[in-house]
């Protein structure tokens, strides 16, 4: 039995939502984040040391980090599934669009998230100030780079209805969070039919659906 390592409000809905799509058994070990701080428990650190979620164990082998652990599951488990056959152009489309969602994608949003967290974790003294500087380099640096990914988003999808071509693949699952994290951030707008479109078909899927129930509501701060 596959045990998931659960965080709530975390990547590792991916993770659930990836075995869902497989049909395959898994157990989930739930963690709380702080209500404060939004940290892990410290729980997570006896799984792994950066006490980081998800981390899933596979009978004697453990593995952490989303990418890892959706090549792993593919590569044990998914029997040719929702991976592109090896060579093609989807396959060289899949493999750009798993590394991109966490790579290139994730980082412009976590700035954004720690950015727009900082004025209200400062000294009451200082706030004001930290405001400006926080409001000023959002405005400045991580807003365009958000709207410039969004605006590369809307572009790749009128090629293909999903990311790596015109079948569902695990790197649609991975690049899941990092749209709907932006759409969090900053809103997609009108002009964004294509986003829009595709995060509704993957809504509509059973699978997501099941995930969400077992690892219950998530957000993306």
């Amino acid at each position: 039995m596959i045990i998931v390592h659960h965080l709530n409000d975390s990547r590792s809905q991916r993770v659930l939502w990836l075995l869902e799509e497989l049909g395959l058994p898994y157990e989930v070990k739930r963690y709380q984040r702080d209500a404060r701080t939004s940290l892990a428990p410290a729980a997570l650190k006896a799984i792994h040391p950066l006490g980081k979620s998800p981390v899933i164990e596979d009978g004697d082998i453990r593995v952490a980090e989303t990418g890892a652990i959706i090549e792993y599951l593919l590569e044990v488990h998914g029997n040719g599934r929702l991976k592109p056959a090896a060579g093609t152009d989807a396959a060289r489309r899949f493999t750009y669009w798993l590394h991109y969602a966490e790579g290139s994608a994730m980082t412009p949003l976590l700035l954004k998230l720690v950015f727009s967290q900082l004025p209200k974790r400062s000294p009451l003294l200082i706030r004001g100030v930290v405001k400006a500087v926080a409001d000023r380099v959002q405005q400045s640096f991580i807003d365009p780079q958000i709207v410039s990914h969004i605006a590369w988003w809307e572009t790749e999808l009128g090629r293909s209805e999903w990311f790596a071509g015109d079948e569902f693949s695990a790197a649609d699952i991975m690049m899941s969070f990092p749209l709907e994290a932006a759409g969090s951030r900053v809103p997609f707008g009108p002009d964004k039919p294509r986003i829009a479109a595709y995060l509704k078909a993957i809504h509509a899927r059973p699978a997501w659906q099941r995930a969400l129930e077992r690892g219950g509501p998530y957000s993306y701060g």
